[in-house]
C-alpha cells in the first residue's frame, strides 16, 4: 500500500514525504534516489547518457541492487547517499530518466518494493504511473520563485541559475513522452507556496486517516 506524493521539483516532496512516512510509521520510498543511482552508475562505467538500450539494461541489472532504507541510498551495499547529489549527477539523472527502458526497470522495482509493505513514494509519476489505484495521491506544488528560491538555499547556486534549470527541468518532466509530470485525477493539489513543512506533513497526515490508512 502506499501514499503517492508527487510534484515538480522544488516544490517539498521529499521533506514532506518523510515526514509523513514518520508520523504514520511507514516506510519512505524516493523515487528519484533510483534514478540518480542508474546515473551514477552510467558516469562511473562511461555509458552514453542516450543510448536507451545501453541504459535500459545498465537499469535492470541495478534495479535489485539499489538499496533504500534509515534515509540512505545503497548501491550494492555501497552507501552513494551523498555522490547521488552531487551536480553532475543531478544533471545526469535527469536525462536519462526520460529514457522508456529506464523508467520500466524502475517502475517494476518500485511496484515490487510498494507491494511489500506500507509506503510513502514520492516521485514524478507515483500516483499517475507507478501505482495509479493508490488510496491517497496527493500533488504538491509552489510557485516558481519559490521552488527556485528553496533549491539556491539548499545548493548555494544563485537563484536566477535555479529558476533556470528548475523552469528546465519542468519543461521535460511535462513534454516527455512516458511518465510526464501531471496530478492524477483523483490527486489531492496542496500549493506549499508560503506554508511550513510541519503545516503540509499535517494536512496529508489528516487525509491519511480521513480515508483509514493509519
Amino acid at each position: 500500500m502506499v501514499i503517492a506524493i508527487d510534484g515538480p521539483a522544488g516544490a517539498g516532496k521529499s521533506t514532506v514525504a518523510r515526514g509523513v512516512a514518520e508520523a504514520l510509521a511507514f516506510t519512505y520510498l524516493d523515487s528519484g534516489a533510483m534514478y540518480r543511482c542508474i546515473a551514477l552508475m552510467a558516469l562511473r562505467t562511461g555509458a552514453e547518457l542516450d543510448d536507451e538500450e545501453g541504459l535500459g539494461d545498465l537499469a535492470r541489472a541495478l534495479a535489485g541492487e539499489i538499496g533504500l532504507a534509515d534515509g540512505r541510498v545503497r548501491i550494492e551495499g555501497v552507501d552513494v547517499t551523498d555522490e547521488i547529489r552531487e551536480p553532475e549527477v543531478s544533471a545526469a539523472a535527469s536525462q536519462v530518466s526520460v529514457h522508456p527502458q529506464v523508467r520500466a526497470a524502475m517502475v517494476e522495482r518500485q511496484r515490487e518494493l510498494i507491494d511489500s509493505g506500507r509506503y510513502v513514494a514520492e516521485g514524478r509519476d507515483i500516483g499517475t504511473v507507478v501505482s495509479p489505484d493508490a488510496p491517497l495521491k496527493v500533488f504538491l506544488t509552489a510557485t516558481d520563485d519559490e521552488r527556485a528560491r528553496r533549491r539556491a538555499a539548499e545548493t548555494g547556486d544563485s537563484l536566477e541559475a535555479v529558476l533556470r534549470a528548475i523552469r528546465d527541468r519542468d519543461r521535460r518532466d511535462t513534454e516527455r513522452e512516458h511518465g510526464a509530470l501531471r496530478p492524477a485525477g483523483d490527486a489531492v493539489q496542496i500549493d506549499t507556496t508560503g506554508l511550513s513543512v510541519p503545516d503540509v506533513v499535517e494536512r496529508v497526515v489528516e487525509l491519511a486517516r480521513e480515508r483509514g490508512l493509519a
